[in-house]
This record gives C-alpha cells, structure tokens and sequence, in this order.
C-alpha cells in the first residue's frame, strides 16, 4: 500500500476515532442524567373557579381516587380545545348515565400557552367542577412530554389516558382501548399500557404525501424500530390508555419533554416488560397542527439517537422500584 495512502487512512480513523469520543463526552457533559420532577410552586395547585381557591394537586403515588383520569396536553389550543372536550364530555357523560358508580377527571395541561387556553379551560371547569375538569398552567413551555408528565404525576384515576386536545382521535375509542387493556394477560402488578394506532391508515396517507415526506417517513419508522421499539407499528399516536400502576413506573422514569417523549415511554416499558398492545382507532387530520413535518421528524429522529445511546452508555437508568403508597 502506498504510503500516503496509509498515512491518510490513519488520519482518518483517528480523526473518527476523536470524534466519536468527543461525541460521548458531549452527550455525558450536557445530559441532565434525571428525570425532572421538579414543579414551580405555581404547578402545584388547580384554581377553583367557582371560590378562586387555589387547592393542592394529589400525587400519582397515591391510591385511586377515580376510575379514570384523562390528561389533555395543550399548547395554544384556544380555538381546538373547546372541540374536543366537548366530545369527551359528552361521551363519558353518556357511559355515567349508564354506569352511576364510574367516575372520571379531565386534567388540562396548559403548556405555556400565549394565548387564552387556561381561560378557555377554566369555563369549563367552572362548569362542570373541579371534580370533573382541573386545569394546570404550566410556568413555563416545557414540550408535550412534559406537560403529559406533569399531568399524570396530579391524576386520581385508577386507569390513565392521554389525549391530544386538538380532538384528531375520536374519544369514543376508548372503549376499544379499555377492551384491550383488559384482555392483557398476564399484568404482573397490574402493569399494562395501550397504544391508539393510525397506522391501518398508512396506505391512505402515503398516497396523499409527497416522495421526500415518505422517506422520511419511512426513515423515521427505521429509527425507532432499529434502536428502541419494535412491535408497536404507532408511537406517535397521542391517545394510550395505562393502569396508574404504570403511569407511576413510566412517567417517574422520563426523561424526554419534547415530540420524542413517545418512543422513550414506550423503550422503557418494553425493558421493563410492561405488556404493550396496539388498537386501531379512528383518527382525521386537524388544521392547526403544531408539527413542522419534516423538522419535527429530523429533531425527532436526533432525539431517538440520543435516548438509545444515553441509556446504552449508562447515563440514563430505568428505576424499577417506584411502587403506589
């Protein structure tokens, strides 16, 4: 082999070689290494609309309270929200008609909204009570991950959901969801969680997509099927049902705020064997969409690399030991 040739080679590798370890001390440097469960005094209360009393959030910790707590994380969602509360309403009003003993709570997240989401919020809360509706403004924007963690960890529900509030999935599917989760066998310590899926649409919205969209599309699913879910076809889907058992497991673990929070829920569950099923639900595309398409998915894509080698490298532990009081 030529000299030069051998020379350059050796650059090269030792130029990868310094990257890579460059890399590793980057992501160790700046990796906050625990989940943040840190409040603002602020989100540690729910204002009674009705008295103004500002009144203390339960914690996930403790035992139900409720059959089922539904946490809606919204950003801006002003103009939206009122859809889609109204549907879940509705529709839960309609099941405790024919049920007297269930019992539900809606728990709107107000990610930092800059506009009149927590008013639009509170209307309804001042409608139906704070038994029914509880609204947590968020300080600060913290990303759908985080206002979904923030709003588990205040549920009472012995079954949690999370939903998206622009109302793209029709909410009478959690009958379909809750079917699931009950015919998961066996849940050792009542652990089982239930993803609403769209992807028995895929062919319907290829179609409508342009080639580069598709690819990277496609690319995406190959990220997170490559180095953190396998089996699961949806993780985007914002509509999955758990027991409070698992709640308290997964959402005690997280780390992700952002977009990606999905995928690192469903990693942690799978390594923690958290049973996992998969339903298809109706869902249809809603104008005001908070997704840059092709951004979204490349920071999502990035943030995928990063989950898998922060919990490969150790940085990032999955605590097994979070119990109920």
């Amino acid at each position: 082999m030529d000299l030069n040739l051998l020379i350059l080679l050796q650059f090269l590798v030792l130029g990868a070689i310094l990257l890579v370890v460059l890399g590793v001390t980057f992501i160790f440097v700046t990796t906050i290494r625990e989940p943040d469960m840190q409040r603002y005094e602020s989100e540690k209360y729910f204002t009674d609309p009705s008295t103004k009393e500002k009144l203390p959030f339960p914690s996930l910790a403790d035992e139900a309270s409720l059959d089922l707590s539904v946490i809606v994380p919204s950003y801006n969602e002003e103009l939206r929200l009122p859809v889609m509360l109204d549907e879940a309403i509705e529709f839960l009003e309609s099941r405790q008609k024919q049920n007297k003993s269930l019992t539900y709570e809606i728990i709107v997240v107000d990610d930092g909204s800059k506009d009149a989401t927590t008013k639009v919020a509170l209307e309804y809360s001042m409608k139906h009570s704070t038994e029914r509706i509880r609204v947590l403004t968020l300080a600060k924007n913290r990303g759908k991950g985080g206002a979904v963690r923030l709003g588990m960890l205040s549920a009472r529900g012995s079954k949690c959901l999370f939903a998206d509030a622009d109302g793209a999935s029709k909410f009478a599917d959690l009958q379909k969801l809750e079917k699931s989760l009950l015919g998961i066998e066996p849940k050792k310590d009542n652990m089982a969680v239930v993803c609403g899926s769209r992807a028995h649409m895929q062919d319907d919205s290829v179609a409508q997509r342009s080639v580069f969209r598709t690819i990277l599309m496609y690319g995406f699913h190959f990220v997170v099927w490559f180095l953190c879910v396998r089996g699961v076809k949806d993780t985007q889907c914002g509509f999955k049902l758990m027991t409070r058992e698992t709640a308290l497991r997964l959402f005690t673990n997280l780390h992700v705020n952002r977009w990606a929070f999905d995928v690192e829920l469903l990693y942690v569950a799978q390594a923690l064997k958290i049973p996992i099923a998969e339903v298809a639900i109706n869902w249809q595309e809603i104008d005001g969409s908070k997704m840059v398409p092709v951004l979204s998915w490349i920071q999502m894509g990035k943030d995928i690399i990063l989950i898998r080698l922060r919990y490969i490298l150790g940085i990032w532990h999955i605590n097994d030991k979070v119990k109920l009081q």
